[in-house]
């Protein structure tokens, strides 16, 4: 493991001055690191999964790759604006101003279970949108699964409702 924590690059005053962003690109460019996060997501993803939902944009990498090994549905969520069909959108806090983002309203079948994936837990608003729009969708949030979570800014506490898995937690 640590050597995927070592594959984690701090880029400071991105996008902004005063946050230290998480630049994932070297453990991508790894093949075997890739390939490594890839299998441990997947078995941390449950069978009854229907579907896998990805939150704009790095969590569509992780959910793609996902979504094609275990056979499962992918729905991305995206930044308001960027999906062309009817939509369903979540305003919500981030640790520096607010966002929105949205769903499309048929992506999900009522009572289908769905794991959120995103690369990030920071303060939790994004997952926690992303959880609303789900549920607004008549889904079943099965999980919530990152690849990194920032414990000092206690994003758990936002989803005390839903399971979590990080993978990397810094």
């Amino acid at each position: 493991m640590k050597e995927l924590y070592n594959l984690i690059r701090d880029i400071p005053d991105f996008p902004k001055k005063g946050i230290i962003f998480k630049d994932i690109t070297p453990l991508l460019k790894d093949e075997k690191a890739f390939e490594k996060v890839i299998k441990i997501l997947a078995d941390n993803i449950p069978d009854s999964t229907k579907k896998i939902a990805a939150i704009e944009s790095r969590g569509f990498i992780f959910a793609g790759a996902l979504a094609f090994l275990l056979k499962k549905g992918f729905i991305p969520i995206r930044k308001t604006g960027k999906l062309p069909y009817k939509t369903i959108n979540y305003t919500y806090q981030l640790e520096y101003g607010t966002d929105t983002i949205e769903i499309h309203s048929d992506a999900i079948e009522k009572g289908e279970k769905v794991v959120i994936i995103d690369d990030l837990l920071a303060t939790g608003g994004t997952a926690y949108a992303a959880a609303k729009l789900v549920e607004k969708c008549g889904g079943v949030v099965e999980k919530i699964v990152f690849l990194i979570e920032l414990s000092a800014l206690n994003g758990e506490e936002k989803l005390k409702d839903y399971q979590i898995f990080s993978l990397l937690k810094l």
